[in-house]
């Protein structure tokens, strides 16, 4: 009787594929890493991806993505054409990377309370990020072997983040709305900073802290806003 493949198969092969990839960078990861990963034979792999590329466009479409995961229409999935998965994560981090309360809090003349505007702003730039951590973890990881997603990430996407949330702090600090900070380029990076560290890069510390997303995610809202915004 021939054997059957688990059903959670697909996604253990995403799962694992995933940490291999993040661990070990693009260049290093090797198709028997994976194999060895998932306890199964570098051939059984070929069932499901057509080669390296396609199960790294594979993790990069799907590792965010609930579980379980619907298997694709066509297997082995194939190996996609040239810039297909830059082309994918440069969509990907440009409809992610809107933050509404961002742009609404730049379009705002009047604010009436501007720690509760900050706060909306950081709440939601964290949910984003925690929400596609395996991504931006892969993009981040991947840099260094792959200066195409690099240049998606540090220039395009975090440079454009980082402007606009300097825009955001001129325009407050203008007002006095705000502490003073000694120099706008760098509190932009430091929220920024923050709010990464504990929204994704968190998740890969060795010694983890049994903290939750919500407790982590209102400790990072009340020091950015605690740190910027002036007392009554």
């Amino acid at each position: 009787m021939p054997r059957t493949a688990p059903p959670d198969r697909f996604d253990q092969l995403v799962a694992r594929a995933t940490d291999v990839f993040i661990e070990q960078g693009y260049r290093r990861t090797q198709m028997a890493d994976v194999a060895d990963a998932m306890g199964v034979a570098k051939g059984t792999l070929y069932l499901y991806v057509e080669s390296k590329e396609a199960l790294f466009d594979l993790i990069c479409r799907w590792a965010d993505a609930p579980r379980p995961l619907a298997h694709p229409d066509v297997l082995p999935v194939p190996t996609p054409a040239a810039g297909a998965t830059l082309e994918y994560v440069a969509a990907r981090l440009a409809r992610e990377g809107e933050v509404a309360s961002l742009a609404s809090a730049l379009e705002r003349r009047r604010v009436r309370d501007v720690g509760v505007e900050l706060a909306e702003i950081v709440g939601e730039l964290y949910d984003i990020l925690a929400r596609n951590r395996f991504g931006l973890k892969l993009i981040d990881r991947s840099a260094r072997d792959l200066p195409e997603l690099a240049a998606l990430w540090f220039t395009g996407a975090r440079g454009g983040l980082l402007e606009l949330l300097r825009e955001y702090l001129a325009s407050r600090l203008q007002r006095r709305l705000l502490r003073p900070v000694p120099d706008l380029d760098a509190a932009a990076r430091l929220v920024l900073e923050l709010i990464v560290l504990w929204a994704v890069h968190r998740h890969w510390d060795a010694h983890p802290q049994a903290i939750d997303e919500a407790t982590a995610k209102a400790t990072v809202t009340r020091f950015v806003t605690g740190a910027l915004v002036e007392e009554d």
